[in-house]
């Protein structure tokens, strides 16, 4: 079969290549949207990313030029019209878990720079300059953590904070009866927010999570709390925590991912100006630490996102049933 993969970078090639089951792969550096349909001329399937377009114009697009299969190389599916697909008669397979050891470890060590504020102090050294002025940090022992979503990446995620001593409140919809064993406290959200030192973001986006960080919940967190988020930008109203960060009630921000980042993530923008001015005001805070949705970005991961892509593909051509079908 032949498949047009969009938004592919260097890992893509590299991972596709080495697990190819004998398709025919065209990587193209292009996003997927309504301009570029057309580069899947001759192909079966459609090989997509997070930041890729298919609203219901592209999709119909898509099935006018033969497409059957949207395979998306994620676990998120939150940018696929699936009614469209759905009208169209277009599959939708994802990636349902990746390594979530990777982005939950991502988390921990976002949330051990911006405390102990290594990423400065490797800048500094690197200057010469060895003094300790500013840099005092907190112990994580003792301290309460807030985990909003205990799918597989919080669970894992859970479990690394009790193994630094804290603490760990959790809200979800349904309770994770395992985490519940090991001493995690469910909680709505209102009355786990007060309470915690840290909150970290690992739910899906969905209509009723888009900004459930904004400026209601953020007044019903501590004052001085350290918000992470390695899931979806826009769980976060971004106006809202450049507000809170003027006035202190966030005291640290770690995102790994950013509600316009489509137009910025997995691009050097080096020697541009760059156009967005809430991620220039964030990265202009000294307690902010931005990085560009690498939580995925290990090697275990990288071959499972490849493996289980190629499999559903390998599956929708042999007509077998579709175990990671959205749609």
């Amino acid at each position: 079969m032949k498949i047009a993969f969009f938004s592919t970078q260097s890992y893509d090639r590299e991972y596709f290549t080495r697990y190819n089951t004998g398709h025919e792969l065209l990587f193209l550096e292009a996003p997927l949207n309504e301009h570029t349909i057309t580069l899947a001329t001759g192909c079966k399937a459609v090989c997509a990313f997070v930041n890729d377009t298919l609203n219901a114009a592209v999709i119909k697009g898509l099935a006018e030029a033969g497409i059957r299969l949207i395979a998306m190389r994620s676990a998120g599916y939150n940018n696929v019209d699936l009614a469209a697909a759905a009208a169209h008669q277009i599959s939708v397979v994802r990636v349902p878990a990746y390594s979530p050891h990777a982005v939950a470890e991502h988390a921990v060590a976002l949330i051990c720079t911006l405390n102990r504020k290594t990423h400065k102090a490797y800048n500094r050294v690197r200057e010469g300059n060895f003094s300790l002025e500013k840099l005092t940090g907190f112990d994580l022992y003792g301290k309460t953590i807030g985990v909003i979503g205990t799918g597989k990446i919080g669970e894992v995620f859970c479990e690394i904070m009790k193994g630094f001593g804290c603490r760990v409140l959790a809200f979800d919809l349904v309770a994770n009866r395992t985490l519940e064993a090991k001493g995690i406290e469910y909680l709505p959200l209102v009355k786990l927010l007060p309470q915690c030192d840290i909150i970290s973001l690992h739910c899906p986006l969905t209509e009723q999570t888009r900004h459930i960080i904004n400026a209601d919940t953020i007044v019903m967190m501590k004052t001085g709390v350290m918000l992470i988020n390695t899931s979806r930008g826009a769980l976060i109203d971004t106006g809202a925590v450049i507000q809170a960060l003027k006035t202190g009630q966030i005291r640290y921000l770690g995102i790994d991912v950013y509600e316009q980042e489509e137009k910025l993530f997995f691009h050097n923008l080096s020697e541009e100006i760059i156009q967005d001015d809430d991620i220039m005001r964030l990265m202009s805070f000294p307690n902010v630490l931005v990085t560009s949705h690498q939580g995925f970005f290990t090697d275990e991961a990288l071959t499972q996102i490849a493996q289980t892509t190629l499999q559903n593909i390998n599956d929708f051509e042999a007509g077998k049933q579709l175990v990671n079908k959205v749609v």
